[in-house]
């Protein structure tokens, strides 16, 4: 690709791609893969998985024995399953610690996604965990680990709240909405964040009206306490046995 500063031509190979990672002393190191646009045509999507495997196969070498670190490979193969366990059993044999489902979350339907994970996600390794790029909202965060999934990443609780759209245990608040001009409640009068402790609705719709700065760092305080709460409360349902509950009460509120 080209230098956005002076134009110079840069390659990323799948060793740079490891050795900046390890720069910058990340505890999960991606491989370096190609992510399709979404498609159906499943000549790009294979020729994807192939060179996605090569390189997989050089960031593994690349990666070496680093015993403080984990690895993972990153499956592609659109919403076809044949291709996506294709992928997922070379990957297998490269052996990682952890295995990614990339070239999700691209545009396709969320029932789409919903259904390539029922299909394929049994066919990772028990014991290891299981990446999901580039999700998402708390719906699907929730979704998906009914599916098997363990890990998540998205720019969303930031990005939104940048915008004014902040996350509660009833769904979504649009802060920009008139009605919250002189609405001197918290965000969300359960939530224990230092924004919601601190700061009323009308405070910050005062800030986001005036393009305030301060604004967007409080709401995205809140934003991620949410999903960092959401998580938390995921896990601890999982350890006690008691996720189908806490699923009936996650949607209790937001259908409420």
């Amino acid at each position: 690709f080209s230098s956005h500063i002076d134009g110079k031509k840069i390659i990323l190979s799948p060793e740079k791609s490891i050795q900046v990672q390890k720069s910058i002393n990340s505890d999960i190191i991606m491989v370096l893969d190609e992510c399709p646009k979404l498609t159906e045509d499943k000549k790009i999507l294979s020729n994807a998985i192939d060179v996605s495997t090569n390189w997989a196969k050089r960031s593994k070498i690349e990666f070496g024995n680093d015993k403080s670190k984990g690895l993972f490979g990153i499956t592609q193969g659109g919403l076809y399953k044949d291709l996506r366990v294709e992928s997922i059993e070379k990957l297998i044999e490269i052996d990682f610690n952890g295995y990614a489902m990339g070239g999700l979350a691209v545009g396709e339907k969320q029932e789409d996604m919903f259904n390539i994970l029922n299909e394929t996600t049994d066919y990772f390794p028990k014991k290891k965990p299981r990446y999901l790029m580039g999700v998402g909202t708390p719906e699907d965060i929730v979704e998906a680990v009914i599916r098997g999934v363990d890990i998540f990443d998205c720019v969303i609780p930031t990005r939104n709240a940048r915008t004014g759209f902040l996350y509660t245990k009833r769904g979504i608040l649009k802060l920009r909405n008139a009605r919250y001009k002189d609405d001197m409640r918290p965000i969300d009068e359960d939530c224990q964040c230092y924004t919601c402790r601190n700061f009323t609705r009308s405070y910050l719709k005062h800030l986001d009206n005036c393009k305030e700065i301060l604004g967007l760092r409080l709401n995205t305080i809140h934003n991620l306490y949410y999903y960092h709460d959401l998580m938390m409360k995921i896990r601890k349902s999982i350890h006690e046995n008691k996720f189908d509950d806490f699923v009936k009460e996650f949607y209790y509120f937001r259908n409420q």
